[in-house]
């Protein structure tokens, strides 16, 4: 897949380099070795709807029914290639691993593993951390094993339960399961609290760009998962020039933005499309039909996430037409 770059990306194992303990609480380190809105991303929050409904810490939509940690995802498929590692996010000791699972997603794993391989550490103080979805052979620890905050323990896999790569975090106190970005039992939207994550990290992303690319025609949304729908170059006599934007965490009236540049500056093409429904994830592509060859040279694409006016992310990418 070609590379995109964004404005703003955050290394977020380089933020992360102590461990402080206030009073009682868990102090957390970012459990992956990322780039935090380039390699990796927040996706969901707990829930914090104690009925059917669905509602994060913020009382927004990023999260769904019942989920009881934190999602932290790659943009695609072929992403899993970086053996992207989950690090230990506080010290403590190793209960138990599970390190055989399939790398096949929904479906790929025996009944009782939706977890699929992961670890499970204790902080003390009825603390605990659970890692899972990890890739299959990756656990590099067992069970007895003493970690440091920031221990590499694994890497983001495809195993279990889950629609798409990630490492879903779990943490719990006395069984019950805590929510890092705000710990506290109750809380009243729009108002601030402690968390329990280390200087560094001010809370969900309300969404954002997992990935964009050129095509000559509209990409099929597999294409799109597995990261193999776009192209570094394209004939001059193609169809058609597209650009395409895979987000997370859209909202509805969300805008997003297309804007492609030719050769020489001046801009070739421009639209934007207007999200009808709130989505986990989504994508969007809007181009330009090419009636004969067009000129050659590099080509520029950004496509920007637009909340109430509000830029939410954007990313820009090149191709070559030849």
């Amino acid at each position: 897949m070609p590379h995109f770059r964004r404005p703003l990306a955050l290394p977020v194992a380089a933020l992360f380099t102590t461990q402080a303990t206030a009073q009682d609480a868990l102090s957390l380190i970012f459990p992956v070795d990322c780039m935090l809105g380039e390699t990796c991303m927040l996706q969901q929050a707990m829930d914090r709807d104690p009925g059917e409904g669905a509602q994060d810490y913020r009382c927004g939509p990023q999260t769904y029914d019942g989920h009881q940690g934190t999602d932290i995802r790659l943009p695609d498929m072929a992403a899993l290639d970086l053996d992207i590692r989950v690090l230990a996010a506080a010290d403590g000791m190793v209960l138990g691993i599970r390190n055989g699972v399939p790398d096949t997603g929904q479906g790929g794993f025996p009944e009782g593993q939706d977890c699929g391989n992961g670890v499970v550490l204790d902080h003390g103080d009825g603390w605990q951390t659970q890692y899972c979805h990890l890739a299959q052979g990756s656990v590099t620890v067992a069970a007895g094993d003493r970690v440091t905050a920031g221990q590499p323990i694994g890497t983001i896999g495809f195993s279990g339960n889950t629609e798409f790569p990630h490492l879903h975090l779990s943490v719990r106190r006395d069984g019950a399961h805590i929510d890092p970005f705000d710990p506290s039992e109750t809380h009243t939207c729009g108002q601030d609290a402690p968390s329990l994550w280390a200087d560094g990290i001010d809370g969900m992303p309300p969404g954002g760009i997992l990935s964009i690319g050129f095509a000559d025609a509209v990409p099929g949304f597999d294409a799109i998962r597995a990261g193999t729908a776009g192209a570094d170059t394209l004939p001059t006599d193609a169809d058609a020039l597209v650009l395409w934007g895979f987000v997370h965490g859209g909202r509805v009236v969300d805008r997003i933005e297309f804007h492609i540049a030719g050769p020489d500056g001046s801009e070739f093409h421009a639209a934007e499309a207007v999200l009808e429904r709130t989505q986990a994830e989504l994508f969007r592509a809007s181009g330009r039909r090419l009636n004969g060859p067009v000129a050659p040279g590099t080509y520029h694409g950004t496509v920007t996430l637009i909340r109430e006016d509000t830029p939410i992310d954007s990313a820009e990418i090149a191709v070559d037409l030849r």
